[in-house]
């Protein structure tokens, strides 16, 4: 383990038809997007796990009791924790909360974003063992795909617009001083994405299923105005 001091904090919504990938399953229907949002959530693990950076923890939503959590702590060397909270941002600061009563600095990931790389929360690691107090890794869409600190400043998560294009904004307003920005990727949201991702399949290692759903996705662009 490179970094034992660190933790990984993954949050995942358990896979449940009509309650992910919403955005995304307006377009190919909600069976379809439980199918996409599983293989980018197990992607994000086979990404993550064989580079043993830091203890990962996966946070579960609404609970860790779903049989798709189970099969993931079966499968890899992590520990499941339900996620608590109102909203995303009181989620988001319990959970680092408890990384952090435990660890010397964490980061907070999605699971939705296949660009994000080994190497990419490599660097923010070294980063915060340095002495970094936060690093956050963009999302091209305004949000972000990753946070991490050494102390859990609570303002981050407070009274933020979640889920707009404003929240990357506003969280570098509220950060401490002396933070970093990473380079900006994206994630998977809408049927763009999907098409972007068949783009740059070449260009990341995808696991098997991810790299199963893609070959069944269609090569041609969706008429919204079917929708």
């Amino acid at each position: 383990m490179q970094f034992p001091a660190a933790r990984i904090l993954l949050f995942c919504r358990a896979p449940v038809a009509g309650q992910v990938k919403t955005r995304l399953a307006r377009t190919i229907g909600n069976e379809a997007a439980v199918r996409w949002h599983r293989a980018l959530a197990e992607h994000c693990l086979n990404t993550i796990v064989p580079a043993q950076l830091a203890p990962l923890q996966l946070w579960c939503s609404p609970d860790i009791h779903a049989e798709f959590f189970f099969r993931q702590q079966a499968q890899f060397p992590l520990t499941l924790h339900g996620q608590s909270g109102p909203d995303l941002g009181a989620r988001m600061s319990h959970a680092f909360d408890v990384a952090l009563s435990a660890a010397e600095y964490a980061l907070v990931i999605g699971s939705d974003c296949p660009a994000l790389s080994a190497d990419y929360l490599y660097r923010a690691l070294v980063a915060l063992r340095d002495g970094v107090p936060a690093v956050i890794g963009p999302a091209e869409d305004g949000g972000y795909v990753m946070l991490g600190q050494r102390r859990n400043h609570r303002p981050l998560f407070e009274d933020m617009p979640w889920g707009t294009a404003a929240v990357f904004k506003k969280t570098c307003q509220r950060m401490e001083d002396g933070y970093l920005s990473l380079p900006p990727l994206w994630d998977v949201d809408v049927v763009e994405d999907l098409q972007r991702l068949k783009q740059e399949a070449d260009c990341l290692s995808l696991s098997d299923e991810l790299a199963a759903c893609l070959a069944a996705f269609p090569p041609v662009s969706f008429d919204k105005s079917n929708n």
